[in-house]
């Protein structure tokens, strides 16, 4: 029998969407009584919620001053799609031999969700789109603690992929870029899938460090 979705099912839910909408940006202040609140949800099912995103690396408790969504340093970024890249080649290395032709027909139909989200400008339904079709792929490969591990390295970035999302020729060029694996997917070219995947992670990293690089000039400024 299918589990009840529960009250911390929601509003964990429902702070995951707001991150990616970037309601909830990095660095903002997680106000619980005011999130309990708009949530419409007692602290309870929001502190575990909390301490759930907490452990996959999106938000951070700073004692005595409570909950905040994570900020990743240009380093910090960097390190975790260097990591991103050795894992998910090794992912894509098992995958690509095993895929079926039905699972090019998932992988297409994904793929196809990413557009129409892409179409609409809607981030939330473009990065969980995009989400979905990256991780059938890493996981036809069948080895269920890679996949964890890329689970966590995806979970500590979705805010700022999401920022990447908001302008037109980023979703455009997404669009593009998974077309182009989808065609090396359905001839198996193993190598020609790990250097389209390879550019498609580079454009996103030098677009979110620019993001970053640009949030900490004010600082920088302001400490002259």
């Amino acid at each position: 029998m299918k589990r009840r979705p529960t009250a911390q099912d929601a509003v964990l839910s429902a702070l995951r969407e707001d991150i990616l909408a970037g309601v909830l940006a990095p660095g903002d202040q997680l106000v619980q009584e005011s999130l309990a609140e708009r949530y419409g949800v007692s602290r309870v099912p929001l502190r575990e919620a909390l301490k759930m995103l907490e452990s996959e690396g999106q938000v951070v408790n700073h004692p005595h001053r409570g909950y905040f969504v994570a900020e990743l340093s240009v380093g910090d970024l960097r390190e975790v799609y260097h990591l991103r890249g050795l894992l998910e080649r090794a992912a894509l290395e098992s995958a690509v031999p095993l895929l079926e032709d039905s699972d090019i027909d998932e992988l297409t139909a994904l793929c196809d969700e990413v557009d129409a989200a892409a179409v609409d400008a809607d981030v939330v339904a473009m990065a969980e789109a995009n989400r979905r079709f990256h991780f059938a792929l890493f996981d036809a490969a069948g080895l269920p603690r890679l996949s964890r591990l890329l689970r966590q390295l995806w979970d500590a970035t979705d805010a700022y992929r999401a920022l990447y999302y908001q302008g037109a020729p980023n979703r455009t060029r997404v669009q593009d870029e998974h077309a182009r694996m989808l065609d090396a997917l359905r001839r198996r070219d193993i190598d020609r899938v790990i250097v389209l995947h390879d550019e498609h992670r580079a454009h996103s990293v030098a677009a979110v460090e620019s993001m970053l690089t640009a949030s900490l000039r004010p600082a920088l400024r302001s400490v002259r």
